[in-house]
């Protein structure tokens, strides 16, 4: 896939964006701290639709993966992904992408029906390695690693679609895809 420069550093950007808005994070007793990812990712998808959203999302995720300390309570390298929080790095490809999906849709609500079922996703992988790795069963993974952030989350998914209608907005008013956006 070629991509022009213009692509790759707004691709760039958002990766930059979503690094910055994982490191800020509050701890939680159960190893899940609350960090402003899931806007980062979904808001990366809503504006940038789900080729690009995705590619800022794995950029994002290869950064971590080599040890750059842009996970939450800036963290870094593989072991991340095979930890506690390893299901929702993972699960976060699915949320830009349907976010991205989504953004495609004439009807509002379609768009962020497709950003919840990226959303469910990411909190079902998230529950399920959490579970795996503790121990526990699939139920009370869901309940010690996704229950207590599936509000704030919503939240997160839809503010970052209100947040993206005029970036996009100002995006196509600059040309800055010539009509991509």
């Amino acid at each position: 896939m070629k991509m022009s420069t213009r692509t790759i550093v707004t691709v760039g950007m958002f990766a930059a964006v979503i690094s910055v808005l994982s490191i800020l994070s509050i701890p939680m007793p159960s190893g899940v701290p609350v960090t402003l990812q899931t806007f980062a990712v979904a808001l990366g998808g809503y504006v940038l639709g789900a080729k690009r959203g995705t590619a800022a999302t794995v950029v994002y995720l290869l950064l971590g993966a080599v040890g750059a300390p842009v996970f939450a309570g800036m963290v870094g390298g593989l072991s991340c992904f095979a930890g506690y929080t390893g299901g929702f790095l993972w699960g976060f490809l699915f949320l830009a992408l349907l976010c991205g999906v989504g953004i495609r849709r004439r009807n509002a609500l379609l768009r962020l029906v497709c950003g919840m079922a990226g959303l469910l996703l990411c909190h079902f992988l998230g529950a399920l390695q959490f579970s795996l790795v503790a121990g526990t069963s699939f139920g009370e993974g869901f309940l010690l690693a996704s229950a207590p952030y599936l509000f704030k989350d919503v939240i997160s998914v839809a503010g970052a679609y209100a947040a993206a209608l005029p970036i996009r907005h100002a995006l196509s008013a600059g040309q800055v895809w010539k009509g991509t956006v």
